[in-house]
């Protein structure tokens, strides 16, 4: 899944052999988008200062995700991850493939919303109008056509950019969480006991909603063809991406309920960090933050377009997509990099932040379960452990449960607008597998 395919893609390019600090490079690139950003609002609303804990929790579930990614990805050695892991695991259901090809891209899809969503959000803060959500969406369009534009127009182009905006992103968000941690104005402690009360399943719900936060780890797996030794460095570089990851979330975290007021953070969730920055740490603190959201997520977005549309088009030209969107134009999926991008609109204008982000998790969630029972019917050819896979297809189906439970007892419109793209997701994946079927038997 996730955002920046296009860093494996540059070093493909260039023709390097991949050692585990550019495996973890890639993974990075595509974790730390714009996730933390999007959750962190939501967070804070939900279980104020137990926020850095949920960051933890949602980091532990991603690694018994990435377990069964990284014994696929060991097995198969197929850079076609997510998709080909269950085709190859399921080769006589086309339903399998067609299911997990159209999750998977809209999965992808919903991510490209959230992070042009939360761009537009950054975007506009500053602005008389930042609280229009018209305007939001109208801005979130604009960074996701240009985006478009920039993918369709050049390849090394867009590498260029790209390469830019990951490195400097991750300078920034250290400078962010130092500059945070150092201006604190309170305690842990103190915090703990002026919060109201919250329970345990609360802290559940609220970390499986910061999963969409470390999808991108499966990307090292699409450079399986040019890395050194991949059954020693898939596994190395997975686990030490998502422990940075958890490390950076935590410490921007911890920074913010430290340094910014609950109430800020909740009142502007859609930009909670430079909401109560401007207070805390005057217009130029305001404004590197709001710079690394928007390097942040611009990188995402990137990313997000480059590697889910050429996985679209993979999938197209195994006739599970429409076949216009297998066509390339100087070996760039262009109606696939369009069709992305107009999909994500259409989210983004449907729905708000926190729908987005929960359709998001909930679909890496489900994506993620899918790779657990896949590693689970093959798990003696990947020689994994019954017990690790069964703990992690519970924990990831636990995560599922968590969320839809919690839509079902407080948004039970936003659960039927969920289930609704799920069902209708579910159609035309069964509907082109059929389609595949009988071209199949002719």
């Amino acid at each position: 899944m996730n955002s920046n395919h296009n860093n494996a893609s540059c070093y493909r390019r260039r023709n390097k052999t991949l050692g585990v600090p550019e495996l973890i490079a890639i993974a990075l690139g595509g974790m730390v988008g714009g996730g933390i950003f999007s959750v962190l609002g939501v967070s804070v609303a939900l279980v104020g200062v137990f926020t850095p804990l949920v960051i933890l929790i949602g980091g532990v579930l991603a690694a018994l995700a990435a377990y069964s990614y990284i014994k696929l990805g060991v097995y198969y050695k197929d850079e076609g991850a997510t998709y080909s892991f269950f085709k190859k695991t399921f080769p006589n259901s086309p339903f399998a493939a067609s299911l997990i090809g159209w999750w998977v891209i809209f999965g992808y899809i919903s991510t490209l919303a959230l992070y042009a969503y939360t761009f537009s959000s950054y975007a506009v803060s500053g602005f008389a109008f930042g609280d229009s959500e018209l305007a939001r969406k109208m801005v979130a369009g604009g960074i996701l056509l240009l985006f478009t534009l920039i993918n369709v127009w050049s390849v090394k182009g867009m590498g260029k950019i790209e390469d830019l905006m990951v490195y400097t992103k991750l300078v920034v968000l250290t400078v962010i969480s130092f500059v945070l941690i150092n201006h604190g104005n309170t305690t842990v402690p103190r915090l703990y006991q002026n919060q109201a009360e919250v329970d345990v399943l609360a802290i559940f719900i609220v970390a499986s909603l910061t999963f969409v936060a470390y999808e991108g780890f499966q990307l090292v797996i699409n450079a399986v063809q040019e890395m050194e030794m991949p059954e020693r460095n898939i596994p190395r570089a997975i686990y030490s991406a998502i422990f940075l990851a958890v490390l950076i979330y935590f410490v921007i975290s911890l920074g913010a309920i430290l340094a910014i007021p609950f109430e800020e953070i909740i009142k502007n969730k859609e930009y909670a960090l430079a909401a109560g920055a401007k207070q805390v740490l005057g217009n130029l603190g305001k404004e590197l933050i709001i710079v690394g959201a928007l390097l942040a997520t611009s990188s995402a977005i990137s990313g997000t377009v480059f590697g889910a549309s050429r996985q679209m088009a993979v999938i197209a030209d195994d006739g599970y997509f429409p076949s216009l969107l297998s066509h390339r134009v100087n070996r760039i999926p262009v109606y696939a990099i369009i069709c992305m991008s107009t999909c994500a609109f259409g989210l983004v204008l449907a729905g708000n932040l926190e729908v987005i982000l929960e359709f998001g998790s909930v679909t890496f969630l489900v994506v993620s379960l899918l790779m657990a029972f896949a590693n689970f019917r093959v798990r003696k050819q990947t020689r994994s452990s019954t017990t690790i896979t069964v703990i992690s297809f519970l924990g990831l189906l636990a995560g599922t449960a968590f969320i839809l439970y919690y839509e079902y007892a407080n948004q039970p419109e936003q659960l039927v607008f969920i289930v609704t793209l799920y069902v209708l997701l579910t159609l035309g994946a069964w509907l082109f597998s059929v389609i595949q079927g009988r071209i199949g038997k002719q």
